[in-house]
């Protein structure tokens, strides 16, 4: 029972430990005690060291430090006397320290703050601390007063050099930059600058002023030697990121050199100078853009382990937030180029022919990676994502005949009264008047269908498409000239669901052709105009 109630005595003791007290002399510190020994706390071991010191220095003696081995630990020594204990518990094991190395570290440290406790007591080595002090303080303001003229100077030359390149830079005798918002650029840069100077002088200022006092130097070497092994910390990390950017750029310019390649051979396959394989001038662009992406993404997954900070968590994490959005956000830009690259190889429609596509057709302006460009006859553009293209049906009315051209075709319904074979002949009449139809391939009718109250005809012809009249224009010109030849024919276009035939052909006889209104319309065309007068 005795045992148990010293176990549950003992155990606080030993969960509570006692903090760290350190020794200090000018400003300097000593050791620190991390243990308790024989019972004294770490507080009390620095309190009767500071007491053995105070009494050593009252005894002005010559101020030797040295150290003692002995089997609990290491002696620091004062002119012989004893100052403290350095034990294995006040040091750490695990970084290779020992007693005595740090009780020898710590008796050269004794030494340097007697030696600067004696110079605090002269007031000729303050007086010239002082003095240096005074002269550095000038110094610092001097070179603050020189930074800024120097940065007065730097943004007023710099404004000037920077406006003449900038208006110097232009494409087309059209200056591409705007030298305001540059310049307001520098000049922020050059304030930044500035102060980065000015911060850096006031540092080398205190740290010069707070060496020249004993009671100050230890804060003074502190901060200078900081700033040399920050300034160390820069160089070695440059330094050791130099190779990696040698690689880098390396990779690089491997990549560029490859890309040119494959560009100078892609214009060449474009222009027809070169046959290589299934390529022709339709797929050679859009090979030539995913190979260049293949060259730049096999490039940057090569050089990715050399660049500075590629190895870090916030370099990493950065890689991944972004690689997470794109695989979020770009699911519909992937859906869109890889219709846009079925569409550039399976060649349904190319650039200059004319499609309709659902409900839009026209004139295919531009076949990009995402989207499809029609332009109609009617002065409208009409652009389509890729995806919505290769989900529709394509008719393409460019390649009925071979070379170059587009189909142009009209239905009509004419009923059972009339013969087929004339309805035949006028609709080819109407064809061959009408301006920009060719004659080979020659147009025809196919008779589509025949329903309960009329015969369906449809008349296909072939268009130039070098003719500078686009596809609704030809046609509009066409349906004119089948309503002509129908009612100079004395034949009505009517197909009504009726139940009583009419007493008089519904039809526009040629004298009524130019009423008042037509009169007052503007001229038609030259083509036009000579059909009708030779009629």
């Amino acid at each position: 029972m005795f045992m148990l109630s010293s176990f549950v005595l003992a155990a606080p003791a030993q969960e509570t430990a006692a903090p760290n007290a350190e020794l200090a002399v000018a400003n300097r510190t000593i050791f620190v005690f991390r243990s308790p020994l024989a019972g004294y706390s770490p507080a009390d071991r620095a309190e009767a060291a500071q007491r053995r010191l105070d009494r050593a220095l009252a005894a002005k003696g010559p101020g030797t430090t040295s150290i003692r081995s002995i089997p609990e630990g290491t002696q620091v020594l004062l002119d012989g006397s004893l100052l403290f204990l350095v034990t294995p518990d006040d040091i750490n094991l695990l970084a290779g320290d020992t007693s005595d190395t740090v009780a020898a570290d710590s008796a050269a440290r004794l030494s340097v703050a007697l030696g600067e406790r004696t110079k605090q007591a002269s007031p000729r080595y303050l007086a010239i601390a002082a003095a240096l002090a005074f002269a550095a303080t000038l110094a610092c303001l001097l070179a603050l007063r020189g930074i800024r003229s120097a940065q007065g100077w730097a943004d007023r030359r710099l404004q000037v050099l920077l406006a003449r390149r900038l208006e110097r830079l232009s494409f087309r005798n059209v200056r591409l930059l705007d030298a305001e918002h540059y310049v307001g650029l520098v000049r922020r840069l050059a304030i930044g600058a500035a102060w980065a100077l000015r911060l850096l002088a006031g540092y080398l200022w205190l740290t010069f002023v707070l060496r020249q006092f004993p009671y100050s130097r230890a804060w003074g070497e502190w901060l200078q030697g900081h700033l040399v092994e920050t300034g160390a910390h820069i160089a070695r990390e440059v330094a050791a990121a130099v190779p990696g950017l040698l690689i880098v750029l390396l990779i690089a310019a491997v990549a560029r050199v490859a890309t040119l390649t494959v560009t100078s051979v892609s214009r060449r396959i474009e222009s027809g100078q070169l046959q290589l394989g299934g390529l022709d001038k339709d797929t050679a662009a859009p090979s030539r853009r995913l190979a260049n992406l293949v060259i730049w993404l096999f490039a940057l997954a090569m050089a990715y382990p050399y660049l500075p900070g590629s190895h870090t968590a916030a370099f990493q994490g950065v890689t991944v937030l972004a690689g997470l959005m794109v695989s979020i956000g770009a699911s519909s830009i992937v859906a869109q180029g890889a219709a846009g690259l079925i569409l550039m190889y399976t060649r349904p429609l190319r650039k200059g022919e004319y499609v309709k596509i659902g409900e839009a057709e026209g004139t295919v302006v531009d076949l990009g990676m995402f989207s499809t460009r029609l332009r109609n006859g009617l002065g409208e553009e009409v652009s389509m994502p890729n995806a919505y293209v290769l989900a529709n049906t394509t008719k393409n009315l460019s390649r009925a005949y071979p070379g170059t051209g587009f189909v142009v075709d009209t239905t009509v319904t004419i009923g059972y009264d009339t013969p087929w074979r004339q309805v035949h002949a006028m609709l080819e009449t109407a064809a061959r008047n009408t301006e920009s139809i060719l004659a080979t391939p020659p147009p025809f009718v196919a008779q589509t269908a025949l329903s309960d109250f009329y015969i369906e005809y449809r008349l296909v012809a072939y268009a130039d498409v070098s003719a500078p009249r686009a596809r609704a224009e030809v046609l509009s010109h066409l349906l004119q000239n089948v309503v002509d030849e129908f009612n100079r024919q004395g034949v009505q276009i009517m197909s009504p669901h009726f139940t009583q035939e009419p007493k008089t052909a519904q039809l526009v006889r040629p004298p009524d052709w130019h009423g008042p209104a037509a009169q007052a319309a503007p001229a038609e065309t030259a083509g036009t105009a000579s059909r009708e007068a030779s009629a």
